[in-house]
């Protein structure tokens, strides 16, 4: 799904009927029907903030939330990091993501992943991407630093701050 609404080659109405059909298997809904669905399917799961009220799960416990993004810029790119996330899931939960498709649901997924212990390598490379050079530490971790931010960028023109 997130290809397609990733690819500039295909309108919002070709979009939309595609995503329907992968989510749902359904080709034969009205246009009017499918384009609503579809703009509430984006909006409250796809397109998602952060929920003013926490959600919570079945036996009241307030569920995960996203990490607040420092300067709303994106950390995480499910094409990109698909390999991480799937290692931090087998590491954390040893859930095997592949066998879970069509099984764990889009707010089960985002909640796991937004709840990934910190020695996951998908936190240790939203850590480095979040990272801001401030002059602290020493110069050879400043640059081993600079080096995986570059290297695991979701930016192909990130700039490189060279500390001075």
């Amino acid at each position: 799904v997130f290809d397609v609404i990733d690819d500039d080659f295909l309108n919002e109405a070709e979009k939309c009927f595609l995503c329907l059909d992968i989510l749902l298997d359904r080709t034969d809904l009205p246009f009017t029907y499918a384009v609503d669905l579809w703009i509430y399917i984006k909006k409250n799961y796809i397109d998602t903030e952060r929920p003013e009220k926490p959600q919570l799960d079945i036996k009241g416990n307030p569920m995960p939330v996203v990490k607040e993004k420092e300067d709303n810029k994106k950390v995480i790119d499910f094409s990109l990091d698909a390999e991480f996330i799937y290692a931090s899931f087998r590491q954390a939960y040893q859930i095997n993501l592949l066998k879970e498709q069509n099984r764990l649901s889009w707010i089960e997924f985002k909640a796991l992943l937004n709840a990934l212990p910190d020695d996951t390598i998908m936190q240790r490379i939203i850590a480095i991407r979040q990272w801001k050079d401030d002059g602290e530490g020493s110069k050879k971790y400043r640059d081993n630093m600079r080096k995986l931010k570059a290297k695991y960028s979701l930016d192909d023109g990130e700039e490189e701050d060279d500390g001075s």
